[in-house]
């Protein structure tokens, strides 16, 4: 739990040399993240798939499955799509940093490590960090929603409520459908209009991911989820 209440960052290190390892989850840790130290990348792989994280650092040099593809696997899975990563390269390799980016980096981080450099880094980070979380908090949401899928309208219930999506019981509704939603949030008058794709479906229910939300319905959205948890904020 950090100093304001909120949770702690939850953040996944991933380094085949445990000396440095064992450096990034030290200095994350004394400043108030939770850390998942991992030194292999099956291992790593298999945590990207499993749990959605605030932020994923990546040693460019790990064997068998390097940095790079980490990276690319992490922007395809469905937990860490749009998880800021940072890769930590080695300065032998140049070519790293353009790499880097193209497979889906957001910062970069040089080696040799220090206890100041990681420190500065992960403060000058969380912020964009924190901002990414903001997107998934999922808050309880019980309410009638209207989906439009094509020409068919369908009635339905919401169960939960982010800024990044929902998940809704709708019958009718399959994974990679595109739908037009329309609800009332609790407590207002106010219509949420907004685009969206089914991602999964499962037990009756769709996780709704959000393609356009107009700037009023994200007000709406933003606004509800910081009364109902303040720790959003």
């Amino acid at each position: 739990m950090r100093e304001d209440g909120a949770p702690a960052l939850k953040l996944l290190v991933v380094d085949g040399d445990p000396t440095s390892l064992d450096l990034i989850t030290s200095v994350f840790t004394s400043l108030a993240a939770d850390v998942r130290p991992v030194s292999e990348s099956p291992r790593a792989v298999d945590l990207v798939n499993q749990e959605r994280f605030d932020g994923i650092f990546l040693d460019v040099a790990m064997p068998a499955v390097n940095g790079f593809e980490i990276a690319h696997i992490v922007r395809q899975s469905s937990w860490n799509k749009s998880t800021p990563i940072v890769m930590i390269t080695d300065p032998d390799h140049p070519n790293s940093m353009p790499k880097s980016f193209s497979m889906g980096a957001t910062f970069m981080l040089q080696k040799p490590l220090d206890k100041q450099k990681l420190t500065t880094l992960l403060r000058t980070v969380q912020g964009t960090l924190l901002e990414n979380r903001r997107r998934y908090i999922r808050v309880p949401i019980q309410t009638d929603i209207e989906c439009t899928v094509g020409t068919k309208t369908r009635q339905g219930v919401t169960w939960n409520l982010s800024q990044g999506g929902m998940q809704v019981e709708v019958s009718g509704l399959h994974p990679s459908d595109a739908i037009e939603l329309s609800f009332k949030l609790p407590a207002t008058v106010n219509i949420v209009e907004a685009s969206g794709e089914v991602m999964w479906e499962k037990n009756e229910r769709q996780g709704i991911h959000f393609t356009e939300l107009p700037g009023q319905s994200q007000k709406l959205i933003r606004d509800f989820i910081t009364r109902i948890e303040p720790s959003s904020k």
